[in-house]
């Protein structure tokens, strides 16, 4: 689109991007402190929660902080978790439990629930709109408007533009939606996050953030084996010889239970696939014991933010806020971020909600949210947990795992020592050559599946003719230089099939991607060796459909 196109502008008070845990409840926050503030949020999701996907055992300190009386209106938080079961895989039909006396204790699930946070999502969205909120879904945010080094708001992305560039009958610009506070909530691997937090220098004096990627079903099983409110993690095989992570299996409401692999991607084999990792972990007995005989209905997969406190970046610019895991308030040891990330939006909120109050015109940075997250049980749970992830990365899941028993259990979070991972994700994988290629096995369609069967269950749709939404800086660097020196992991690490290597009619191999597929996990932005591929938010609408993810 041309600089002469006229764009439509509307402002407000508050601009939300992103109708996750996080931005859902800074929307609320405003309006319950501050009912006359005109508060926005936008979602490039077709609806609120069709983007949302977590595993998901939910803390609900910050929910009881935000909506006291959540149970009386209805809040689809419906499992209690009934007890705990924590394996360590030894391989592929052996597994060892856990005693309770050596389980870390932020890994204890008193007191929480077992979730959709995509139900949840919609229970906020609803409570947002009734207090005033307008909310915005199938928009996606394209571009920060930062104007004298202060962010005044977002651009939407344009609608009906074809896969040449060229606008269609359908063509409808971009908007300008001005603020001013924005707080930005996008979620793990946020878009406009990446380019702030680049800008604003905002991580130039922390650790490089981590990641993982996250790989969940749904299934419907034998009501015989379902326990409403059993929480199981395991750790081990199938990871312990190519990689790291954790796995999970949750029973839900209804006979359903959540089945999900947690892969960290620091790890090294560029053979490794996360999703057929994830295929095969089912049939360890342990896990399959539930599933045989059930129903896989639905599929999904998600980047998430583990870094923590030494990889937490400036929160805080003139004019916006990054809240959630668009700054990595995970707390990773308790394997949960939606409680942290709903805080540190309510934060914000009550930062602009106070600067506005008091006078103010916007534009400023919102100190005053720094002083109160430092100040907040945030802060202290990051701290508390700020070596776990590094202590894992750096001495292995059995050495790691001892050190951050001891570190939760005996040393309550305050142990004398400070662990750093300085290697980013993407740094540390091998050339191909010092790897051995990993053998997976077929599915059997019973308990494992192929890849785009699996899409098929996560609703996943784009419009076609558009602009392919994965950019290569170097068009040459996959077939050239990650294709002889990784094997082009990209083929392997996408859990939607998205990226191939195919022959062209001169049978040279030639590097296809196919964006339809995309489930927006922001897996490729990551792992990529060459950090050649940048995700951008297709059309908006596009991406997954969850309904109960």
């Amino acid at each position: 689109m041309s600089e002469e196109t006229e764009r439509d502008v509307m402002e407000y008070d508050v601009l939300i991007v992103g109708a996750g845990p996080a931005g859902l409840s800074a929307a609320c926050r405003l309006k319950q402190k501050s009912p006359e503030l005109e508060v926005c949020i936008v979602e490039k999701g077709s609806e609120v929660g069709a983007h949302l996907l977590s595993g998901a055992v939910f803390e609900p300190r910050a929910l009881n902080e935000l909506f006291p009386d959540w149970k009386e209106n209805g809040a689809p938080l419906n499992v209690p978790v009934t007890r705990d079961e924590i394996y360590f895989f030894t391989s592929e039909s052996k597994a060892s439990k856990m005693p309770n006396a050596f389980v870390p204790a932020p890994m204890h699930n008193e007191g929480n629930y077992i979730i959709s946070l995509g139900q949840l999502g919609r229970w906020l969205g609803e409570q947002a709109e009734s207090l005033g909120v307008e909310i915005y879904p199938g928009f996606a945010a394209q571009s920060p408007i930062v104007e004298d080094g202060v962010v005044k708001g977002i651009i939407t992305g344009e609608m009906g533009v074809s896969k040449n560039g060229e606008p269609k009958d359908s063509h409808v610009p971009g908007m300008e939606l001005r603020a001013k506070y924005t707080l930005f909530g996008e979620g793990c691997r946020g878009h406009l996050g990446k380019q702030l937090i680049r800008e604003f220098e905002l991580d130039k004096d922390v650790d490089p953030q981590h990641y993982g990627i996250g790989l969940k079903e749904i299934w419907e099983i034998d009501p015989e084996k379902h326990e409403p409110g059993l929480v199981i993690h395991g750790a081990g095989w199938p990871l312990h010889l190519s990689g790291s992570g954790g796995s999970f299996l949750y029973h839900l409401e209804d006979n359903r239970v959540a089945v999900g692999l947690i892969v960290d991607l620091n790890y090294e084999n560029p053979y490794l696939s996360p999703f057929k990792e994830f295929q095969r972990f089912k049939h360890h007995p342990k896990i399959a014991q539930y599933l045989e005989g059930g129903k896989r209905v639905s599929y999904g997969s998600r980047a998430i933010t583990k870094g923590g406190l030494n990889s937490l970046p400036k929160m805080t610019m003139p004019g916006a806020v990054l809240i959630g895991c668009d700054a990595g308030t995970l707390n990773f040891a308790k394997i949960k971020g939606n409680h942290t990330a709903m805080k540190s939006g309510m934060l914000a909120a009550e930062a602009a909600a106070d600067a506005l109050a008091n006078g103010g015109e916007g534009g400023d940075e919102l100190t005053g949210y720094t002083e109160a997250f430092k100040n907040s049980w945030v802060y202290e749970e990051l701290y508390a947990s700020r070596n776990f992830g590094a202590s894992l990365h750096k001495f292995g899941t059995f050495k790691g795992g001892a050190l951050n028993y001891i570190e939760q259990n005996w040393f309550k979070g305050k142990a004398p020592w400070n662990f750093h991972d300085t290697t980013p994700d993407y740094a540390a994988t091998k050339p191909a050559e010092q790897c051995t290629e990993i053998e997976y096995p077929k599915p059997d369609g019973k308990l494992s599946f192929d890849i785009l069967s699996s899409v098929h269950l996560s609703n996943t749709g784009h419009e076609e003719d558009q602009p392919c939404h994965l950019k290569l800086t170097d068009p040459s660097i996959p077939i050239e230089h990650n294709l002889p020196k990784y094997a082009e992991p990209a083929q392997r690490y996408c859990p939607a099939g998205v990226y191939e290597v195919v022959e062209d009619n001169d049978g040279k191999p030639r590097f296809q991607i196919n964006f339809a597929n995309c489930v927006h996990c922001k897996t490729c932005d990551i792992k990529d060796p060459s950090q050649n591929i940048t995700w951008v938010p297709p059309e908006g609408g596009g991406g997954p459909k969850y309904s109960a993810m």
